[in-house]
């Protein structure tokens, strides 16, 4: 026996792109892709946060570090540029291996920049109104910072 578990998750894009007669799928970033655990081509369930459309599809990458997400196909009737959508992969898995695993989540700002990466570890949840979020590990991804006089700091 197999369980469906949640693998990996990308919180909050936006939407940049849409383009409805390409024949079919997401493009994401490649460099986001990678951080969630997702795979190229890999089967996604895409959920629009602005107009409550769910749809599966499967992942194009993108050029990496161009922040690029964009709906191809008829998914670019469900969600249009500027829309927040999450995208979330499932994976199949034996008890023993749902046991241990532990999802990730990449949280992104509005121009699809990662500032939080988590690995869930299945605590309860502490902090309802975040994106499934357990007292799990958190890895902050801070830009850096600048001293008065413009130089990089940290």
């Amino acid at each position: 026996m197999t369980f469906t578990m949640f693998k990996g998750k990308l919180h909050r894009l936006t939407v940049t792109e849409a383009d409805l007669y390409y024949e079919g799928s997401i493009t994401i970033d490649a460099e986001l892709l990678e951080a969630a655990g997702i795979l190229p081509y890999e089967k996604v369930q895409v959920v629009n946060v602005n107009n409550g459309a769910r749809l599966e599809t499967y992942t194009i990458p993108g050029v990496a570090g161009g922040r690029v997400v964009c709906m191809n196909g008829p998914a670019a009737r469900l969600c249009a540029p500027g829309d927040e959508i999450i995208v979330i992969a499932y994976a199949e898995m034996t008890p023993e291996e749902a046991a241990e695993h532990q999802p990730r989540v990449v949280v992104v700002d509005r121009q699809n920049n990662p500032r939080l990466t988590m690995d869930l570890d299945g605590t309860p949840i502490g902090m309802p109104n975040m994106p499934a979020v357990t007292d799990a590990t958190a890895h902050t991804v801070r830009p850096p910072t600048k001293k008065k006089h413009g130089r990089p700091r940290g």
